[in-house]
């Protein structure tokens, strides 16, 4: 059975997708990111402003055992929502027989957990719409060796 690498180049032979852009991130989410809220003291406040940006930047740390690429750059990650410290995270795999499936997830699910103000993290593996490489970034398909098109 030919490698993922090898599968990877052989899908991106064929007519390539744009991928989807990056996802937004608000002005006051950048600014939470440098500047935690602090109190008239200097310390930090209990309540930290968590931004989805933090949230990406830690699911960067996350990589798929088989690909020397994170899992955002991947394109594995589909969405994220931050709600006063609740962080949803939906994710696919490259395939649905992936053996690493379930390490990958917990890894995200770790990462996303260590940051300030994460109260509770939920990382739910979905199928829909199903990864292709079509998917990956282009700075994952520079790291791959793929054509940036």
């Amino acid at each position: 059975m030919p490698s993922l690498f090898q599968r990877l180049k052989t899908w991106w032979t064929k007519a390539p997708v744009p991928p989807a852009p990056a996802p937004a991130v608000a002005q006051e989410d950048r600014a939470s990111v440098d500047h935690p809220q602090r109190e008239e003291s200097g310390r930090s406040a209990g309540a930290y402003a968590l931004s989805h940006e933090q949230v990406y930047e830690a699911l960067r740390q996350c990589y798929d055992p088989e690909i020397p690429v994170n899992i955002v750059d991947l394109g594995l990650v589909y969405d994220v929502q931050v709600v006063e410290g609740r962080v949803d995270v939906k994710m696919s795999l490259t395939t649905r027989g992936c053996g690493m499936g379930g390490y990958i997830a917990s890894e995200a699910a770790e990462r996303v957990r260590a940051l300030p103000g994460v109260r509770e993290v939920n990382v739910e593996v979905v199928w829909d719409p199903p990864w292709t490489p079509d998917m990956i970034s282009p700075a994952g398909r520079k790291m791959l060796g793929l054509p940036l098109s």
